[in-house]
């Protein structure tokens, strides 16, 4: 027989740590992140000479769980991100503190991903394409880069997508 207060379920075990689980990711969540990854990969080798897109593609492919990614968006993300850089590049200068340069890799690629969204899928709500950024920037960034990611996008979402933003801030 068990001694009082000795849990019986190892669930229950106040000895463990509690497992924090949120709702599943979704398969657009997914491809998000992926395409982070591929960003990053891509924004760091550039600084010492390649940027062999199809390679950073290709090791993406094979990281484990990017069966669950909608690859069809992870495609559009990391492809049209970098094909594009310089145009989305040129939209979220004007809502930065300070040079892109001195973006984390991470804030840099998150702003890029969700531009390209904002400019590009107008299907999916801007709200949506921002939150989106914002739990990637939790995810993969610092501690506060979330924030700031948040603030970019909300300015450029007004910039992409004024009636979309207008209407919403009448509601």
């Amino acid at each position: 027989m068990n001694a009082p207060n000795t849990p019986t379920d190892p669930s229950t075990d106040a000895t463990k740590p509690a497992v924090k689980r949120g709702p599943p990711k979704s398969a657009r969540r997914r491809s998000r992140e992926f395409a982070l990854q591929g960003l990053y990969e891509w924004l760091l080798s550039r600084d010492v000479g390649s940027e062999n897109a199809g390679a950073i593609d290709a090791h993406i492919r094979e990281t484990p769980g990017f069966e669950k990614a909608d690859a069809e968006h992870y495609d559009a993300l990391l492809h049209g991100s970098i094909r594009e850089v310089a145009s989305l590049r040129a939209v979220i200068s004007p809502h930065l503190d300070r040079p892109i340069v001195e973006l984390s890799p991470v804030e840099h690629g998150v702003l890029l991903i969700g531009a390209y969204e904002l400019a590009h899928h107008v299907e999916i709500p801007y709200r949506v394409v921002i939150n989106e950024a914002v739990e990637v920037a939790k995810s993969f960034g610092g501690t506060d880069g979330f924030k700031y990611v948040n603030g970019v996008l909300d300015k450029l979402g007004v910039d992409l997508r004024p009636d979309e933003s207008a209407a919403r801030r009448a509601r």
